[in-house]
């Protein structure tokens, strides 16, 4: 009974992964690594090479760039076989695992100390998300799981997808099927699709945020969080955790 009345009273910090603790994007890496070792034809990279080049020269967005690499992703994944993915994603979480923002390392670094729930949620594929978030020592990971037939190739169809997308939904299973509180909860996002998450938690925190999100921000009076090179600036914060 004691057991089970302290796991009730757990809090709980939720984090995007993507450009909130890694410093890129782990579909971008992928993507990129699935083209090298040719499960992906070279012609993928004319999807969003355009949409990458305006970005690096800030004539177009972020946004429109990762979107191009999405539809590049969803549109190949198509036929793939798990075994030939999941040696890939391996490669890329083994590369990449400690590309991570100072800022939201040490965060989860304090949180965790302090007994908190660690739960990452992600719009890329639970299979690199995964590994790369239990590194860091997450204790639950959401992320676009992919439909596999009966030969071990992938269908193209993802599973559960309104769920996924919808941040704030996956938090609250997550908060009854852990026996979780919201009580205390933290949540750390980046972009604009983060704000329902952000809504639902005691304390959000704007990471590196997009305009939209800065917006929000701003209107909420949330805690914005900037870092940049070797310093961190907070701007117009509310409540520091």
């Amino acid at each position: 009974m004691r057991s089970s009345i302290r796991r009730k009273s757990r809090k709980v910090a939720v984090f995007d992964i993507d450009g909130t603790v890694f410093r890129s994007s782990l579909l971008i890496e992928l993507v990129e690594g699935l083209i090298a070792d040719d499960i992906f034809p070279k012609s993928v990279r004319r999807m969003y090479e355009r949409h990458f080049r305006n970005w690096l020269d800030r004539k177009g967005s972020y946004e429109a760039y990762i979107g191009a690499v999405v539809r590049a992703f969803e549109k190949h994944i198509k036929g793939v076989r798990r075994r030939d993915f999941l040696r890939v994603a391996r490669r890329v979480v083994a590369g990449h695992k400690d590309r991570v923002y100072r800022y939201t390392r040490d965060l989860i670094k304090k949180l965790k100390t302090q007994g908190y729930y660690l739960l990452a949620v992600s719009h890329s594929p639970k299979y690199v998300v995964e590994d790369f978030a239990k590194h860091l020592g997450f204790h639950k990971v959401y992320g676009h799981m992919f439909e596999i037939d009966g030969h071990g190739r992938f269908t193209g169809e993802i599973m559960h997808k309104e769920l996924i997308r919808d941040k704030a939904k996956v938090v609250q299973r997550a908060i009854e099927k852990e026996g979780l509180t919201f009580r205390g909860s933290i949540g750390v996002g980046d972009t604009e699709s983060d704000t329902p998450l952000l809504k639902s938690v005691t304390t959000p925190i704007c990471f590196n945020p997009n305009r939209a999100l800065y917006k929000a921000a701003k209107r909420n009076r949330w805690m914005v969080v900037v870092e940049r090179k070797d310093m961190i600036y907070e701007l117009n914060a509310r409540k520091r955790c």
